[in-house]
């Protein structure tokens, strides 16, 4: 699929899958490739409680981190059509996937163990990675959750070998699927 300026995005696209599968960087590609906003959930629920998430989970507890998000995402799904970038743990909650695939897309960004741990390890940026054994620790979150993402109404995987641009095309290829989500207009 060449440039899609032929392309109208009818319903917002939500990235889902584990940290480290690309969906920010992912994200910015596919919005700028289809002409519409990019936002980031994350970086949405840090701006309205003036904190990092990290700070967040130390200060209040992912439950309360959760239920922030919810609010966020539900927000940003009714306010806003792009491409919408969301926690590694967003999608886990049934509610969340319920309100991804009613007013949205959820496209699942499918990245192997190996693929995240070369991407994340050594970075302080990932709460959940916080611990003495911190590869055991991204495999047990991502055994627990890939059945989970494997919900997502649409599926990306992800190779080492591909550039952000080529997995924004990979996305931009599966959403053309699917014609009440990305419409061609002449």
């Amino acid at each position: 699929m060449a440039a899609c300026s032929g392309w109208k995005l009818k319903k917002s696209v939500v990235l889902v899958g584990m940290m480290g599968a690309g969906k920010t960087a992912v994200g910015k590609a596919l919005a700028a490739r289809l002409g519409v906003p990019f936002i980031d959930s994350d970086a949405e629920i840090e701006k309205a409680a003036q904190m990092t998430i990290a700070e967040i989970f130390e200060r209040d507890g992912e439950a309360f981190f959760r239920r922030r998000e919810t609010e966020v995402i539900d927000r940003l799904l009714e306010t806003h059509r792009g491409v919408l970038a969301t926690g590694g743990g967003a999608f886990l909650s049934e509610g969340n996937r319920r309100l991804m695939s009613q007013k949205g897309v959820s496209v699942w960004l499918d990245a192997d163990l190996d693929l995240l741990w070369n991407r994340v390890r050594g970075k302080n940026t990932r709460p959940l990675l916080r611990t003495p054994q911190p590869r055991e620790t991204l495999r047990a979150i991502y055994e627990a959750r890939v059945p989970v993402y494997a919900l997502a109404d649409l599926r990306v995987s992800a190779r080492p070998e591909y550039t952000i641009a080529e997995m924004a095309e990979r996305v931009a290829e599966a959403l053309a699927t699917r014609p009440d989500v990305l419409e061609k207009v002449a």
